[in-house]
C-alpha cells in the first residue's frame, strides 16, 4: 500500500440523502487499496450526514457551515484533506469496478498529466455518453464547451469509438481526478463561479501552466446529471452564461479576449432571442442578467488574471465555431470534426 499514492475520494453533499443511499455502496466497494473516503457536507439541513454516520462510519465527514456552492464548497473541504490525488466525485455518480486504478496508472506515467477524467455514461441510459464530460472535454474558438460523444444536446452511443486515452482541454467536475500539488498550485476553483464552468476554468489555468488534462477510457462511471433534465432551469442558464464570459476574460490574452468576448456577446444575443421565440422568457432574462454581472464585475475579475512562465498547452482547443458546425454544417458527432481544426 505504501508504494501506491494516496487517493482521497471526496463527495460534496448538500441535502443529498437520496443519492448517497443509492450510490455510496458502489463507491465504498472501490478496490484501490490506499484510499480515504470523505463526505464534504455543504451545510445540509436534511439527515444525509446522519445517514452516512449510521451506515458508512468508515467515511470521514468534513463540514462547511453553509452552502458555498460546488466551487467554494470543494475549496474549503480540500484544505482539510491530505492525499496525493483528489477525486472530486458527484453524489449522483455510480462507479464501476476498478474505476480508480487505470486513471491513477495513466497519470503516474506522465508527471505533466495533472488532471484526468474517466469515461462518463448516462446512468439512466447506460451505453450512451452523458452530457457532463462524456469522453473528454474540448472548447471552441468562442469559448463554447463540447465533448467527444456530446456536441450541444446530441449524445452519442458508446460503441467504443472513443476508447483511446488522449489529452483533452477539460475534465468533468462530476468525476475529476487531480493531483493535490496541482490543485494547490492553481489555488483550486474560482469560488465566485459557485457552480458551472469552474472545472473548465481550472483546467484552462492548469494548461496555461504547461500541464496536461487527460481522458482515461479504461475507467467508467455513470452520472445522473443535469444533462438529462429537459425542463428549463433559468438559474443554471444564468450561471452558464455568466461564468463562461468570466472564464474567457480571466484566461485569454487581453487583445484576443476583447475580440472573442465581443463576438461571443453576439452569439449570446442569438441565444437570448431563441429563448424568447421558444417562450422561455426566464431563460432569456437569465442571459441578460449574466451579461449584467459580467460588466458590473469586469474590473474585479480582471484582477484575477495571472501570467505564467510556462508555454500554454493549447491541446483541445477547436479553432472554429462548434455552434456554426452544429447548425449550419450539420455536424452532430465529434468524429465528424477535422483534426486540422484542433490545436496540436
Amino acid at each position: 500500500m505504501s508504494a501506491l499514492p494516496k487517493v482521497a475520494v471526496v463527495i460534496l453533499n448538500w441535502n443529498g440523502k437520496y443519492f448517497l443511499e443509492k450510490f455510496l455502496p458502489s463507491v465504498f466497494n472501490s478496490t484501490y487499496p490506499n484510499i480515504e473516503f470523505i463526505i464534504g457536507d455543504n451545510g445540509s439541513t436534511d439527515d444525509s450526514v446522519q445517514y452516512v454516520t449510521d451506515n458508512f462510519p468508515m467515511f470521514k465527514i468534513l463540514r462547511n457551515t453553509e452552502n458555498l456552492g460546488f466551487a467554494g464548497g470543494y475549496n474549503e473541504i480540500l484544505k482539510r484533506v491530505d492525499a496525493d490525488y483528489y477525486i472530486l466525485l458527484n453524489s449522483d455518480v455510480e462507479v464501476s469496478e476498478g474505476w480508480i486504478e487505470p486513471v491513477i496508472a495513466q497519470m503516474e506515467k506522465d508527471p505533466l498529466l495533472v488532471a484526468c477524467q474517466p469515461k462518463i455514461q448516462a446512468f439512466h441510459t447506460k451505453g450512451e455518453f452523458e452530457h457532463a464530460g462524456a469522453a473528454g472535454g474540448f472548447i471552441d474558438y468562442y469559448g463554447f464547451p463540447f465533448c467527444r460523444g456530446r456536441i450541444l444536446d446530441k449524445l452519442e452511443k458508446d460503441n467504443g469509438q472513443y476508447n483511446d486515452a488522449i489529452e483533452v482541454f477539460w475534465a468533468t467536475g462530476a468525476a475529476l481526478f487531480i493531483k493535490a500539488s496541482a490543485w494547490n498550485e492553481a489555488e483550486g476553483f474560482d469560488a465566485d463561479f459557485f457552480a458551472h464552468f469552474e472545472e473548465i476554468d481550472l483546467c484552462w489555468r492548469l494548461k496555461k501552466m504547461g500541464y496536461k488534462v487527460g481522458y482515461c477510457p479504461n475507467s467508467l462511471v455513470y452520472h445522473v446529471g443535469g444533462g438529462t433534465l429537459k425542463t428549463s432551469n433559468p438559474h443554471k442558464t444564468y450561471l452558464n452564461f455568466r461564468n463562461n464570459l468570466v472564464m474567457m476574460q480571466k484566461n485569454l490574452p487581453v487583445g484576443l479576449g476583447i475580440w472573442k468576448i465581443f463576438l461571443r456577446l453576439w452569439w449570446d444575443l442569438f441565444a437570448l432571442i431563441k429563448f424568447m421565440v421558444d417562450g422561455k422568457f426566464a431563460d432569456a432574462w437569465a442571459v441578460s442578467r449574466g451579461h449584467q454581472y459580467f460588466f458590473m464585475n469586469f474590473f474585479k475579475n480582471a484582477r484575477k488574471r495571472k501570467s505564467y512562465s510556462a508555454v500554454e498547452n493549447k491541446k483541445g482547443n477547436y479553432k472554429k465555431s462548434i455552434i456554426w458546425d452544429y447548425y449550419m454544417n450539420k455536424i452532430h458527432k465529434f468524429s465528424q470534426l477535422k483534426d486540422k481544426n484542433f490545436h496540436s
